[in-house]
Parts: structure tokens; sequence; C-alpha cells
């Protein structure tokens, strides 16, 4: 895709495009503040750069039918999602609906050499599959800290060899279309905003429970990734002053005591000290224990695996009512590898926060389970590119 849009008046026509799907003319001059008469210059233009198509005429509402418009059917995104120990990638159209859908394992930790070769060889999978010729612009999460402008990821703690790699620029000249970078948090954040349980909330926390812990932060419909891109770290907060020693360097946080890592470590040792036989059989059979296996464990009624859920869902409860006190959000969503834990988490989470927060700003608070699961951060990724994209270049 070469045309952008010539101003903001364009620009928000596209994005209700695709945020609202095939729409009338007169409809859309309901929705923008512009007279009859700019309005069709406006869409006039953005027909001509082909980045709206016609779609038939609209039903009649008296009088003249007006013509339907509608984004181009040919566009393409591609949204990644780089987890800690997977790869997500997506294909969607314009609308942001996922066309097709690849998951592989893969460790972060191996590099981003390794990681990119691998999303390029899932991304010619998609092409081969025949949802794209090519890609418009792409979207790419990671997990960790990135300085947003310059699309780069900063000092990551579970990302070695990352520091400084400029992804954006790199990824840019192997696909050869526009793309931007973000921290998968933050992605999860806008894919759930997009289709997900946060599409009516303008200001919202998204917490992603996986390998690590972290919290996309929405306010007024928009991203906030603070002053460097490190806004919502929130599994670095300190919640054991003299705790286990964190990746990070420190002692006692979050993400130390609950995370996948955390809960594959206490339910290995909680099976080689006898206290849950659901462990030891499960650690015997694949010789390593995760996130997953406490969760089969909590649903088959195991009370050491029930005991970890609530602790570390009191523990995240904890952090969570601090920034509920401090943001005041409309909606508290939890999401990421680690929500098979399910209702069990929830309701050790809604406790603490319920109990320790205010009531003014829990009084009608939902803490709620994400909707989208692993769809999440790549419509996000494709949100992201798209705001990009259908801004005024």
């Amino acid at each position: 895709m070469t045309a952008r849009p010539e101003n903001a008046h364009q620009a928000r026509l596209l994005r209700l495009l695709r945020d609202n799907g095939s729409n009338s003319r007169a409809r859309m001059g309901d929705l923008v503040d512009l007279s009859r008469s700019k309005l069709a210059v406006e869409v006039d233009r953005l027909l001509e750069t082909g980045l709206v198509v016609a779609d038939g005429l609209a039903p009649s509402r008296g009088g003249r039918r007006s013509h339907n418009i509608r984004l181009a059917p040919t566009l393409r995104f591609l949204g990644v999602d780089i987890g800690a120990t997977s790869i997500d990638v997506a294909v969607t159209n314009a609308e942001l609906e996922v066309l097709g859908h690849l998951n592989q394992p893969m460790d972060v930790r191996e590099g981003p050499v390794a990681v990119f070769e691998q999303v390029l060889s899932m991304a010619a999978k998609l092409k081969a599959s025949g949802v794209a010729e090519g890609f418009d612009g792409a979207g790419i999460g990671v997990p960790g800290p990135v300085r947003f402008p310059e699309g780069v990821p900063v000092a990551p703690p579970i990302m070695p060899g990352w520091d400084g790699f400029p992804v954006r620029e790199a990824l840019s000249q192997e696909l050869g279309c526009p793309v931007m970078v973000d921290n998968d948090v933050n992605l999860m954040a806008m894919g759930e905003q997009h289709a997900g349980v946060a599409r009516s909330v303008g200001d919202f926390l998204c917490v992603k429970i996986g390998t690590g812990i972290g919290c996309g932060i929405v306010v007024g419909g928009e991203v906030y990734r603070g002053t460097t891109g490190s806004a919502g770290d929130i599994g670095h907060i300190q919640v054991e002053p003299e705790g286990r020693t964190c990746a990070c360097g420190n002692r006692g946080c979050l993400e130390a005591h609950f995370s996948g890592a955390a809960l594959s470590f206490d339910a290995e040792q909680a099976a080689r000290e006898g206290r849950s036989v659901q462990f030891a059989a499960r650690l015997e059979t694949a010789g390593r224990l995760t996130a997953e296996d406490v969760s089969a464990a909590a649903a088959a009624g195991d009370a050491v695996a029930l005991e970890l859920i609530r602790e570390g869902g009191k523990r995240l409860g904890q952090v969570i009512a601090g920034l509920v006190s401090f943001f005041n959000p409309g909606l508290v969503v939890i999401g990421g590898g680690v929500t098979g834990l399910g209702h069990t988490l929830l309701a050790s989470v809604r406790t603490q926060v319920y109990r320790q927060s205010l009531p003014l700003a829990t009084r009608n608070l939902p803490i709620v389970l994400g909707e989208l699961g692993p769809t999440a951060g790549v419509i996000g990724a494709a949100r992201l590119i798209s705001d990009h994209l259908f801004s005024p270049a």
C-alpha cells in the first residue's frame, strides 16, 4: 500500500470504515462533522487512492439512495505476537478480521535472528495458503519494553540479545512494507479494545500473565506508553520485601512469585516434595511442569494447585488494587497463557481488589477474563499498523 490519507478527515473516515465495516455516504456524514459537499470531496479522493471502493447502494432512508463505501478488500495486514515461548502470526483484512493464523513454539532467548527467521517462515506459509499476496503493513509485539518511536526493545529482562535490536527496520526490509513495533501487552489491550471485551470502554487496564507479567494501560481510548515506553511494567512491582530473586535482578517482584515461570517452579517443587500426587505424576510423564499442568491439576481438585492459584491471585490482586486506586479504570481485563487458571484466579484477584481498593473505585468495576485468547495480540498488532497507515503521512 503506497497511499496514505491526506488529512485528518480522511484518516477518520478510514478508521470508521475499519471499525464499523461498509457504510453509506449518508451514514458517514452523520458520524463525522463535515458538510455534505466536503464529505463528498474527501470520499472521492479516497476512492481515487484505492484505499476505499464502492460497495453498492445503501438501503433507502427516503429520497435518493446513498452509495455504500468500504475499505479496499485487497488490503492485508500482518500481525505478529512474539511471546517468551511461542510465536503467533496472522493475516487480517482491512477490517482486522483474521483470515489465517499460525502458532509455533519458540524460545525468545534464542535471539532476534532465529526468532525472525521463524516469523518470516510463518508469514511465507500464510501467503502460500492464499490468504495474502503481500502485506500492506505489519505490526509486531515483543515481550519486553520498547522504545516506541524507533521500534527498538530496551533492556528486556527475559530477552537476552534483543537490547537495541532494530526490529522495525530489519523486518520492514524483509517484508517490504511499513512495520510498527510495541510491547506485546499493549497489543493485547488493543486487540481486546477492537474486537474483545473492552470494545465500549475508554479507560481500562489489560493484565497479561504469561512467562512474565505486564499491563496495558488505555486512557481515553489510546494506549499510554509513558515517557520511555515502559509504562505498565507491573511484573517488577515488589510484593515480597525479602522474596525471590527476579530476572530483573531485584528481589520479591510480582513476576518472580506469580507468572507462568513461577508457577512451573512452585509446581515442580511441590511434586518433588511429595505434596501433590497430580504434580508428581505429570512431572514423571513429561519431565517438566507448566502453568497448564497447574490448571489441569486444579480442575481435578488438587489442593496444592488450588492454593498456588489462590496465593498468586492474592499477590496479583494486591498490585491491581493499587493500580485501581491510582487510575480508577472502568474495566480490568486479565489475559495471557495463565488464564487457563480461570475463575479460581479471577475470584482471588477480585476478592483482593474489592477488599483493598476504595469503594468509589470498585463499585462498578468489572474484572474479567479476555475474550480473544491467542488472537488478541495479533489483532492488536494489525490495529497498531492500521492506526499508523490510516493517519496522514
